[in-house]
């Protein structure tokens, strides 16, 4: 039988390791925080982005959501515009500024992930450690 609580642990902890290394590089190499890099990249990739798309994109809270798009828009990286059809909410999007820091963002994750994952595990077990992570994500999606 798999000792789940010590699972759990391991995988709370190499999150928290993979996080710290990211950020990491990320602050010394761009300046911001992987939590600026995440939200920048739901923005990128949802049309008619709006902050209840980072809440799910993210798995945060609203409050959080819409402190971090201050934040982003207070710096430049993101605007908030009239939504086209919903007055009541605005779409974000990128800047100029902010697509140039996402573009450089996903370059050096991805160039540490390789460093720190890819290098690692074979192509195999990433595909099965991601497809079982999936499959947990999901079922307690689903409740």
């Amino acid at each position: 039988m798999a000792d789940l609580p010590a699972l759990f642990a391991d995988l709370v902890r190499l999150e928290i390791e993979l996080w710290d290394a990211v950020e990491a590089r990320l602050r010394t190499e761009l300046g911001v925080g992987l939590g600026t890099a995440q939200t920048l990249a739901v923005v990128a990739a949802v049309k008619d982005c709006r902050v209840h798309d980072i809440v799910r994109g993210l798995s945060i809270t609203v409050g959080g959501a819409s402190k971090t798009v201050d934040r982003l828009e207070r710096d430049g990286l993101v605007v908030r515009r009239a939504h086209p059809s919903d007055r009541r909410s605005s779409v974000i999007a990128l800047t100029r500024a902010g697509a140039t820091t996402h573009a450089k963002a996903q370059r050096l994750i991805a160039a540490e992930l390789e460093a720190r994952v890819g290098d690692v595990l074979s192509d195999r077990a990433l595909d099965q450690l991601h497809h079982a992570i999936a499959k947990l994500r999901a079922a307690l999606a689903a409740g």
